[in-house]
């Protein structure tokens, strides 16, 4: 990290710089085996009384005493790559349906609330707050996408009347690491006692390059559960369908308890079937039973691929993989181009994956939960 001017290091950043991406360094005292310095990097959220406080790209959330800095300054908007003599980037050249997609962190959030829709919403100004029986975090909390049009208080106030109401914990999704992200919302929440949770990642791709990826793919558009043992497909023979059989929610086992007709799981079933154009993959094994599955929303130019999952002792095999292709080459008959994902931060395993199938980091998201005595209200 470069802050030296004219071979000074330099403080270049003033309270008229909060809302903007900064770089600071700041003395830590350097005692015994400790660095004299650390670096911080993020959205300069508020400098108040002596105190910085800058939100990284994960939505962590970093106070800084002004008397410890030793060098800051504004970080430039990043600038599209260009070639040669301020030519384009070569890569844009790349046919149209294998290039990169682009696309603002406000047009991704909005793509995977249709993708994933909550099966109660109520307006909150542009906030929407979303509740589903508590099946999943996305569908049972805040997506804060513009101005709430109360003060913050007023919100955050109605905002746990709202989910108490339901039984359900008041939690706001807060995204970060793009221009146009929450980082001030992500200060807002932590000085009042909101506890930060389940880091993830939204991941793009060229959707074409999954597709090109050889599987064998059975579409079967009625809504009727897959064969008997005695006719299920081979192994790696992935079959789509409109709605999930009762092997496929077996292997996602996350509907809930009480069976399919319980309330619980009906939710989750509204959940997983919403959307513009949904699909279900799955791979069956020998026995008919579900080895791997996959779930799909086609929304314009954009496809969105969630629940992939592999039983245990099918693992290392491919599985995976194919339903990946099988689902992205449906979505590119319905003209879609682009692709994109939610993994959490800590799962490894599914990073490592996904950066093989050709997926970058966009933007980050997580959640704030208000904690009992947390200032919620």
């Amino acid at each position: 990290m470069e802050f030296l001017a004219g071979g000074h290091a330099e403080v270049r950043i003033t309270r008229a710089d909060v809302g903007k991406r900064v770089s600071v360094r700041r003395l830590t005292g350097g005692g015994a085996g400790e660095p004299a310095f650390t670096d911080a990097v993020g959205v300069l959220t508020s400098w108040d009384e002596g105190v910085l406080s800058i939100t990284r790209r994960n939505g962590e959330c970093v106070a800084i005493e002004e008397s410890s800095l030793v060098a800051a300054k504004v970080v430039p908007a990043r600038r599209p790559a260009a070639g040669p003599q301020g030519s384009p980037d070569p890569s844009s050249a790349a046919p149209a349906r294998r290039r990169g997609p682009s696309a603002t962190a406000l047009e991704l959030q909005r793509i995977a609330a249709r993708g994933w829709p909550a099966a109660e919403t109520e307006p909150l100004g542009e906030w929407t707050l979303r509740a589903s029986g508590g099946f999943t975090r996305r569908a049972n909390s805040v997506l804060p996408l513009g101005d709430p049009g109360v003060p913050l208080e007023a919100a955050l106030e109605r905002i746990g009347r709202w989910y108490d109401a339901r039984g359900l914990p008041a939690v706001i999704t807060v995204a970060t690491g793009q221009a146009g992200t929450d980082e001030e919302l992500a200060a807002a929440l932590a000085e009042r006692g909101w506890a930060a949770e389940r880091h993830t990642r939204v991941r793009i791709a060229a959707l074409a390059p999954l597709a090109d990826l050889d599987t064998d793919t059975d579409t079967d558009t009625t809504d009727t559960p897959a064969g008997s043992a005695g006719d299920a497909p081979a192994p790696a023979r992935v079959a789509l369908s409109r709605e999930p059989d009762a092997d496929w929610l077996a292997l996602y086992n996350r509907t809930g308890e009480g069976g399919p007709s319980g309330e619980a799981a009906r939710d989750a079933l509204k959940v997983l079937t919403g959307g513009p154009s949904v699909w279900f993959a799955t791979v069956h094994d020998a026995d008919g039973r579900a080895a791997a599955i996959g779930r799909l929303v086609v929304d314009g130019r954009w496809a969105g691929f969630a629940a992939v999952e592999v039983a245990p002792a099918a693992r290392r095999r491919g599985l995976a993989t194919r339903v990946m292709a099988a689902l992205a080459e449906r979505a590119l008959t319905e003209g879609a181009s682009a692709a994109y994902l939610q993994v959490e931060a800590d799962n490894t395993g599914a990073l490592a994956f996904y950066d093989r199938l050709g997926f970058t980091d966009h933007h980050g998201y997580h959640y704030r939960r208000a904690l009992p005595g947390g200032g919620r209200h």
